[in-house]
């Protein structure tokens, strides 16, 4: 089911995000919709609080509109490691449309979530998955992108 995505300046996407506690039924709904949604919309990634739920949840497809769908799903996502090399790109929001902000990102991270399962995950990102890693946890820390062009 595609669910309306929440937009700037809703006061949600300020929100700190509550952890998972069970990986259930509803979440996996949840994930459903938030896959639906993305696709439809058409992005990347989307946040849990996107479509109106605190809840620290998001699901990812970094390459899907130039290969075969890579679907991810990260639960309680938590940034281990940060390398000291950095990225810049353009990013756009789905809650901000038409206004892409230069970002800096780290350009490798390691990462620690649960996937659609309840099962622990752990893996290395690099280049544009590691930025939009970044940005779907920033949304679930109440950070949008428009915070990293303020401290620009």
């Amino acid at each position: 089911m595609i669910r309306p995505i929440v937009m700037d300046p809703d006061a949600r996407l300020r929100q700190l995000c509550a952890p998972v506690l069970e990986v259930d039924g509803a979440v996996q709904g949840l994930i459903r919709d938030m896959f639906d949604t993305m696709y439809d919309a058409p992005g990347r990634g989307l946040a849990a609080p996107q479509v109106g739920v605190l809840s620290r949840v998001f699901v990812m497809d970094a390459t899907w509109k130039e290969a075969a769908p890579a679907p991810m799903v990260f639960v309680n996502p938590e940034i281990l490691w940060r390398s000291g090399e950095m990225q810049v790109n353009a990013e756009g929001c789905l809650s901000i449309p038409d206004r892409p902000v230069e970002v800096a990102r780290p350009a490798r991270i390691e990462v620690m979530w649960l996937d659609e399962t309840g099962a622990q995950r752990r893996g290395a990102f690099d280049g544009f998955e590691a930025a939009c890693i970044c940005h779907e946890t920033d949304h679930l820390d109440g950070v949008l992108i428009l915070d990293h062009e303020a401290a620009a």
